[in-house]
């Protein structure tokens, strides 16, 4: 089976939705693969056969991209362990929604969002809490009337009231008993893990790059799969900043400015071997010791923006 099928399905599906899409990233390791744009809607997508595959560092990276582009962070695969993702089921792989291809194809297609979640034990929904207990008193049910009715335990009915996920056999008879649609959506967009994940140090860049960078006033977060090593804030400015010798980074370049076009950013490589400064695109490509030269960081957005 080819390895450009699912990734072609994602981009087609995006497309469909009338988002644009960025350039594949096929440069390794890559903690994402597309992302995609819609008005002020930006999707940041890792794009797995298997979502076992995702790792730490790969999530890591996705979602702090995601919170610095006020981004959406999305896995979409086929398989997770040894079963198919199911259509409309969301998947959790280190705090972040991981979906299918037919998943992604109804929320965004559709307008169809999902009501399933997947977690240790089955497939479980989030109960709207204030409606059930509404829809409860309004029938004249104790908690315990409808604790013996499900075979439950008042205090279960208690959490369900608060928003505590059930099972799906236990929200089918609920929606049956009292003929009101208690399950709550699950809205992809906008979603983030709850916390960012624990962080191992990343490798240090060649020389004193990210030393500079900080040196001029910017806000330096390194990656360690993404197409760029360095995303680097200054101001409102944010700079997908990749290094290394002048063959790697101009692999990159182009890349890079594709990715910085779509989410409004700017794009720079710096070469360790190469001595003057130059565009690529919309990449600023700078050797490393004219970037020693600069005092501050509206010198470097000035040379970019230029």
């Amino acid at each position: 089976m080819s390895q450009d099928r699912l990734p072609q399905m994602v981009i087609s599906i995006m497309l469909l939705a009338d988002f644009d899409v960025s350039e594949r990233c096929n440069i390794r390791p890559r903690s994402f693969d597309l992302i995609a744009k819609k008005g002020d809607t930006l999707v940041i997508i890792k794009v797995v056969s298997h979502i076992d595959s995702v790792s730490a560092d790969i999530a890591w990276d996705l979602d702090l991209i995601a919170r610095h582009l006020e981004a959406t962070p999305l896995i979409v695969g086929e398989r997770a362990r040894d079963a198919e993702l199911e259509r409309g089921v969301v998947y959790i792989r280190y705090g972040l929604f991981a979906i299918s291809p037919e998943t992604l194809f109804d929320y965004f297609v559709e307008g169809i969002s999902p009501l399933v979640y997947a977690s240790p034990g089955g497939l479980y929904v989030k109960i709207k809490g204030d409606l059930l207990r509404e829809v409860r008193m309004r029938s004249r049910m104790s908690l315990g009337d409808l604790a013996s009715e499900l075979g439950v335990s008042r205090r279960t009915i208690s959490k369900y009231e608060s928003g505590m996920g059930t099972t799906l056999d236990v929200a089918i008879r609920l929606e049956e008993l009292f003929c009101a649609p208690l399950v709550e959506t699950i809205e992809l967009l906008g979603y983030h893990s709850p916390e960012p994940q624990p962080r191992a140090p990343a490798e240090s860049a060649t020389g004193d790059i990210l030393v500079d960078l900080e040196r001029m006033g910017m806000e330096i977060h390194a990656m360690r799969q993404a197409p760029f090593q360095v995303l680097a804030l200054f101001g409102r400015h944010t700079i997908l900043t990749a290094y290394g010798t002048s063959q790697k980074v101009v692999k990159r370049a182009s890349l890079i400015g594709n990715i910085s076009q779509i989410t409004k950013t700017f794009a720079m490589c710096i070469a360790t071997d190469y001595k003057k400064q130059k565009k690529i695109g919309k990449t600023l490509l700078i050797g490393e010791e004219h970037l020693h030269t600069l005092e501050d960081g509206s010198e470097l957005i000035d040379m970019i923006d230029g």
